[in-house]
């Protein structure tokens, strides 16, 4: 089966659209992890269904910032049970609906940043009456300053997936135990590990290199016969 990473669709002047938007909620970084010593976090990974308004301190999720390890543990603990059925987390995860500004004219699919995939409301419709295995669209919460704008949706992506050994520099360090940090630079000619791609998803964010969504040949003949627009697809070979 081929695969593709989905990014933006640069080359068409009648998409405008901008977004100035982030996610209403999120787990902070860590500060000098105990494990590493690293201060870091990532926001690419989004769960926009999850509803945190029941935490009496949902406010702690609402800045973004680092912590020491223990106090990011501990925001993890109060988080858990809101999230999806295998949600993975790591510093910075984004939570919630995306809360912001948006103008001007999109396209069906928009990736105003690689780690994010929004969809207007009757293309997830199409797509999933053709079969389109994975897609939760979720609710944004975007202010737009047209009339009649469109309802985007952001897809919530399973993460799954790896990059296959061949790709990255020998001998890695294994990721830290206590924080989970892996330290690896998106490779230049990616290579995806077939084993560990999923079968059930024909859309997903990889698990090691979480600005990545991935999507397969079905997703991408779908979008073409649809006529959906708004973002390019780039093979990506697995082994």
């Amino acid at each position: 089966m081929p695969y593709f990473r989905i990014k933006e669709d640069t080359s068409s002047p009648e998409y405008t659209g901008d977004i100035d938007a982030a996610h209403k909620w999120k787990l902070p970084g860590v500060f000098e992890c105990l494990g590493c010593g690293a201060t870091w976090g990532d926001n690419s990974i989004a769960y926009p269904s999850v509803d945190l308004t029941p935490i009496a301190t949902k406010a702690d999720f609402e800045e973004a910032r680092a912590e020491p390890i223990e106090e990011y543990e501990r925001l993890c603990g109060l988080v858990r049970p809101y999230l999806p059925p295998g949600a993975m987390l790591e510093p910075g995860t984004a939570l919630g609906p995306l809360v912001g500004k948006a103008q001007g004219r999109f396209g069906p699919l928009v990736s105003p940043y690689p780690w994010w995939l929004l969809v207007e409301r009757t293309a997830l419709e199409k797509l999933q009456a053709e079969g389109v295995r994975g897609l939760n669209g979720c609710r944004t919460q975007l202010r737009f300053r047209q009339r009649s704008p469109p309802e985007l949706l952001e897809l919530e992506l399973v993460v799954t997936g790896r990059a296959h050994p061949d790709c990255l520099p020998p001998n890695p360090k294994p990721p830290c135990p206590r924080c989970g940090r892996r330290g690896l630079r998106l490779p230049d000619n990616l290579l995806l590990d077939l084993g560990t791609l999923p079968k059930h998803l024909d859309v997903f964010r990889l698990e090691d290199f979480s600005t990545v969504i991935v999507c397969t040949g079905h997703f991408v003949e779908a979008c073409r016969g649809l006529g959906l627009k708004g973002v390019s697809f780039h093979p990506l070979r697995a082994k």
